[in-house]
């Protein structure tokens, strides 16, 4: 049976507590988990011990933290430390997003994401492990790193992000679970072939790794202003956040109009970007609409085989309003 997540308003939000109440509505309403990503709003791990703090049993998570601007040895101490605070209800999520946020943001150099994905993830599983760090790799070199609180008991799993075959890939062969998002059906079913062959490849017992699907949802009465928050949201993300986007778009067949969204977005016309995204497109990445038709629409993605956690998230332009009706739509 496919579990039912919330991923976190990427938007910041008004205030701390304004996430916290999210958080307990959707334990209320029988959410397996709440993630938060980690992008221009608030800092994941703050907010997440705020979160855990004022729930009880929803699972928390990081999706995602980003390789590049914390260290591996400080990942993992975060990740022990959060596991701690959450009473063991901790998932870690993390990948090397892209040069747009690595180098605009971060002022870090964008080089090699895959191997400092590779390596982060199993220095940060070392670290939990509670045993002094050795490691000698292609990116990190560590030396006598080691927890000096006692490890957490279970470690958290931790989780890799990724769109591209050679990511999707490494995150079957070393991490506990992937992370999707920007997937139509079929695109997701050709990355989880990715992501099983890392995990033959890695000797992994498939069964034991989770993959958590991300599909922007917006349930409202007025179908036209769902659809419409959920066709900026798109056109943002394929237009406004580097090639990254852009690119996952058009390996799923998707190339004329990733490229006019993208093209149109950064020459300034972005209502031209947002008209782009065709009724078509929008059914194939989103579920948007009337209450009754989400609750009907959600399945053909919850459906997909080797799919453990559909993750409802939210356009970028949604209120208050809007996402708490969306949870109560689709509330598992």
């Amino acid at each position: 049976m496919t579990d039912r997540d919330i991923y976190l308003p990427v938007a910041a939000q008004p205030s701390v507590s304004t996430l916290v109440g999210l958080s307990q509505l959707a334990e209320v309403e029988g959410y397996e988990r709440v993630w938060l990503p980690e992008t221009w709003g608030r800092d994941a791990v703050t907010t997440l011990t705020s979160i855990a703090s004022g729930t009880d049993r929803v699972g928390v998570g990081t999706s995602l933290l980003n390789v590049y601007s914390r260290s591996p040895a400080l990942i993992g101490q975060t990740a022990a430390t959060l596991q701690e605070a959450s009473d063991g209800r901790l998932r870690v999520g993390v990948g090397p997003s892209g040069p747009r946020v690595i180098e605009g943001w971060h002022g870090a150099s964008f080089e090699r994401p895959l191997r400092r994905t590779r390596e982060t993830i199993d220095i940060v599983k070392r670290v939990l492990s509670g045993d002094s760090v050795e490691y000698d790799g292609d990116v990190f070199e560590l030396s006598g790193y080691r927890l000096r609180s006692e490890p957490p008991d279970p470690a958290p799993p931790i989780d890799a992000g990724g769109l591209g075959p050679k990511a999707v890939e490494l995150a079957g062969r070393f991490a506990d679970g992937w992370h999707a998002l920007l997937c139509t059906a079929e695109g997701m079913e050709d990355r989880l072939a990715d992501f099983d062959r890392g995990a033959e490849l890695g000797d992994r017992d498939r069964a034991g790794q989770r993959v958590t699907f991300s599909v922007p949802c917006c349930a409202l009465e007025d179908r036209e202003r769902a659809r419409d928050l959920s066709r900026q949201h798109l056109a943002f993300y394929v237009g406004g956040m580097g090639t990254y986007y852009r690119d996952a778009l058009a390996r799923q067949g998707y190339e004329e109009t990733a490229t006019e969204v993208f093209e149109q977005w950064n020459g300034g016309d972005r209502e031209t970007a947002i008209a782009a995204v065709g009724d078509d497109l929008l059914d194939a990445l989103a579920v948007a609409g009337t209450p009754e038709e989400c609750r009907d629409r959600i399945g053909r993605f919850e459906g997909i085989d080797g799919v453990d956690a559909l993750n409802v998230s939210f356009p970028r332009g949604a209120e208050r309003a809007d996402i708490e009706a969306t949870m109560d739509t689709l509330a598992p």
